[in-house]
């Protein structure tokens, strides 16, 4: 599979995507080949990292409930890239590799906790039909902020947008 649209660098992305690139390095980070592909709209890139790092590291909600959230959009949408990378980011934020391998029949496994199950219920039926039944909204109710409510929200409706941009545009993983 190749990427069906350039990756810009530095060089090739023009005075903006070097601006904003050297800031993302500076900051020590990668520039992962999704960030290559929304180079070629700056404007977009900006705003779609802004929000990105507002998710990764400026929320209430739990980071191990974050990355199941995550992790189970990755895995409903087969996203080969976002699963891969969110494994390890997983891992860190408390996910453990019992749940990681039972992702798929999480309604089966004991591995999942209450607060756990109500945050996969509901990434599931917003990922499979938008609307969210209200039985699935007051379990997570009684167990989330409405500040958390939110940030889960915001974040399945983000990784929604992330793997539609991987798997239409066939962004290839990075070989680190």
């Amino acid at each position: 599979m190749t990427t069906r649209v350039a990756l810009l660098d530095k060089q090739t992305g023009g005075p903006e995507v070097r601006e904003m690139f050297g800031k993302i390095e500076a900051r020590g980070f990668a520039i992962h080949n999704l960030y290559r592909v929304l180079a070629h709209s700056p404007e977009i890139a900006r705003g779609f990292l802004k929000l990105g790092n507002s998710i990764r590291h400026k929320m209430a909600l739990a980071p191990s409930l974050r990355e199941l959230a995550i992790l189970r959009i990755g895995d409903l949408r087969q996203a080969h890239y976002e699963w891969t990378k969110h494994i390890p980011i997983g891992l860190k934020a408390g996910v453990r590799q019992a749940q990681i391998d039972a992702l798929s029949r999480w309604r089966d496994s004991p591995a999942f906790d209450e607060r756990e199950r109500a945050v996969l219920a509901y990434a599931d039926e917003m990922a499979q039909h938008v609307r969210v039944s209200d039985a699935t909204f007051r379990a997570l109710q009684k167990l989330l902020s409405e500040r958390e409510i939110v940030e889960l929200t915001v974040t399945l409706g983000y990784y929604e947008l992330v793997t539609r941009v991987l798997e239409a545009l066939q962004v290839e993983l990075e070989h680190e």
